[in-house]
């Protein structure tokens, strides 16, 4: 699961969906711990950013007053909606189906914003850090990806690819932060926190996707700067299909 959720995180692909495939696959019993597990390790891969861009996270205060800006639709919007976006979560065929249809606009975003590429590296100012983050909000429905909605953001304020992604990485740091501290207050209310082997568990979970985040990271930056969307686009079509068809067949799908 470490692997999964460090691969699948910074992509484009919904590490939600592929959370679903993964644990469905293995037969890990969706119980408290397995859904606190699943949003646990994402500290793992919030660590992964901050090694790969320390300097940038030591630039200036603008950094941190940009990240706040792109981080409050979110905030906002997640804590008076969280309620329906877990009734979502619940939905195997709306993450099926977020996968497919944003499957299908990654293959002609590239053609969307063709301009935007032959931009040169610029600093995101704020009205487009605030933007970006209401193109995160759409993040919220289960298999929509942050980071694909981010990036895409991006592009749409003529920011290239590199800018755009990097800029993803950087507002997933608060971003998950949050989510991860409010989901795990919630089990430490209703559990009474972890103990034993379970925090073996989220020690192994966390280090695995640090580790397999920092080089996925490096590696599609590079990919994406050098080939775009299309393959993520060909790649989340096919996963969608894959949990709706499973679905359909009977195989018992559990959403994390």
């Amino acid at each position: 699961m470490g692997i999964v959720e460090g691969i699948s995180e910074f992509l484009p692909i919904s590490s939600t969906g592929h959370m679903v495939i993964a644990s469905s696959i293995m037969g890990i019993p969706p119980d408290a711990f397995t859904k606190a597990f699943t949003v646990a390790i994402q500290l793992g891969a919030i660590l992964s950013v901050l090694i790969l861009y320390w300097k940038r996270f030591l630039k200036d205060v603008n950094f941190y007053v940009k990240l706040l800006i792109a981080f409050l639709p979110a905030a906002v919007i997640g804590f008076a909606c969280n309620k329906y976006i877990d009734d979502l979560l619940g939905n195997v065929y709306v993450v099926g189906a977020s996968l497919l249809v944003g499957g299908i606009i990654l293959l002609f975003v590239d053609n969307w914003f063709k301009e935007s590429e032959q931009e040169p590296d610029k600093e995101v100012t704020r009205k487009s850090a605030l933007v970006i983050g209401f193109f995160q909000v759409i993040s919220m429905i289960p298999g929509v990806s942050r980071s694909a909605a981010t990036i895409v953001g991006g592009l749409s304020r003529g920011y290239n690819r590199k800018t755009a992604a990097e800029f993803s990485f950087f507002l997933a740091v608060p971003t998950m932060f949050a989510a991860t501290a409010f989901k795990l207050f919630k089990f430490y209310k209703s559990e009474g926190g972890f103990h034993g082997d379970s925090i073996k568990l989220l020690l192994i979970g966390n280090a695995v996707a640090f580790i397999v985040a920092l080089i996925a990271i490096r590696t599609f930056i590079n990919f994406l700067t050098q080939h775009g969307f299309k393959v993520f686009g060909y790649y989340r079509i096919a996963a969608g299909a894959l949990i709706i068809i499973m679905s359909l067949i009977g195989w018992r799908m559990e959403m994390m």
